[in-house]
This record gives C-alpha cells, structure tokens and sequence, in this order.
C-alpha cells in the first residue's frame, strides 16, 4: 500500500465533483469544437461581446497586455517555476510534479486541438481554443489543489475553494485576449474548460504514478521483514 503519509494532490473527497467537473468540461470544449470549425469569424455571441469590450481605455488595455504577459512562455515558466520552488521547499515534491505536468497538459492539449478544429482569427491565426486561458486556469486550478488538500475541508466547500480561484484565473486571462483581439469569447471559454478537464486526470495519474513508485520502493523492506 502506499505511504498514507504522503498527501495526494487530488484529495479522495474532490474526486468525483472534480471528475463530472471533467467531464462537464470536455463535452463543452468538444461541442464548441464542433460548432466553429473551419470558421475564420466570430459568432454571434462573440460580436457582441467583443462591441462590450471594444471601447475599453489605455488603462485597461495595458492591464490587458500585462494579464497577456502571463500566459507568455517566459511569464509562464516564470510563473511555474515560483511555485514549483514552493513545493520543493516544503518538500513536496509530488506537489511540484502536478504544478509542473497540470499547466503543460492542458496547454499541450489546446496545441493539438487548434489544427484539429481549424478556427482562425485575424486571416491565418488558430483560435480554438485559447491556450494562454488553458495556462492560467490550469495553474490557478493546480494551485487551488493543493492548498485546499492540505486545509482538508468537507466536500462542498472544498469543491469551491478549487474551481473558484480556477474561474477567476480563466475570466481574467480570457477578458485579457479578448479585449486585445487574440481571440474570440468562445475560443477562452473552450480554453478555460480544456484546463478544466485535463488538470482533475492529470492529478489522478500524478498520484497513481507517485503511489506506485512507493510501493516499488517499499516492496523489498517487505520482502526483509517477512
């Protein structure tokens, strides 16, 4: 069995509100797919939205560039890395591989949709679905993981003090691109639900792969003993 001692990064009591999360998500990120492929404009929904946003100030257009700066790859790994260090110094390391694996699968993943689906903006970009709003929810969620694993409350609360922080990195980064142009309001809603769907299976294979390499390492004492 594996050392109980050691806390998994996707504590039992979220996992089935996390895994309908999951899958809530992905029949989101698959349905939006399906509807703008091939596109090269924006939906309706996404006009409007967009003539919300288009008269924003200077000021708000700089907060936007500095939010965008954060799904940037050297912002990212910037980002990454700090709370990676954090992990490690609390030794945990199992803590930092989730931190590290969370964020680069859901980006990974909207990397391999974008051809898959076609959706383009501004003549030749893919859009679908927004990378940068993949990164920030993931890392948001990630985080949210692992601070709520170590407070331990029940399962209601615990479930929001995880997806809270995720919907808020989401909202933040996804106003960000749209109010610069760099993608349309469904690309960030598909790029958030990726995150969404791809982090709760990241950390449940990060604990599988931990535990069983505890119990690799923990076979041969039982072998002495018995």
């Amino acid at each position: 069995m594996p050392d109980r001692r050691v806390r998994a990064v996707l504590p039992p009591l979220l996992r089935a509100p996390l895994g309908g999360t999951a899958v809530l998500a992905a029949l989101v990120v698959g349905v939006l797919g399906i509807l703008y492929a091939g596109d090269s404009g924006p939906a309706p929904v996404d006009a409007r939205i967009w003539a919300a946003v288009e008269d924003a100030g200077p000021r708000w257009r700089h907060a936007a560039r500095a939010v965008d700066f954060l799904g940037e790859p050297l912002g990212a790994a910037v980002l990454v890395a700090v709370v990676v260090a954090g992990c490690l110094s609390l030794r945990r390391p199992r803590a930092a591989a989730l931190v590290a694996a969370g964020p680069a699968a859901a980006v990974a993943t909207t990397t391999l949709l974008k051809p898959l689906v076609g959706r383009t903006i501004h003549g030749e970009h893919l859009s679908y679905p927004s990378g940068h709003t993949a990164f920030l929810t993931a890392l948001a969620l990630v985080t949210a993981l692992l601070v709520t694993g170590r407070l331990a409350p029940g399962r209601p609360a615990g479930t929001v003090l995880v997806l809270a922080p995720a919907l808020l990195a989401g909202a933040t980064m996804g106003w960000a691109q749209v109010l610069l142009g760099a993608h349309y309001p469904t690309d960030v809603l598909g790029g958030g639900c990726t995150a969404l769907a791809v982090v709760p299976v990241t950390a449940w294979l990060v604990d599988r792969t931990a535990d069983r390499a505890v119990d690799r390492t923990a076979e041969p004492v039982r072998q002495e003993r018995g």
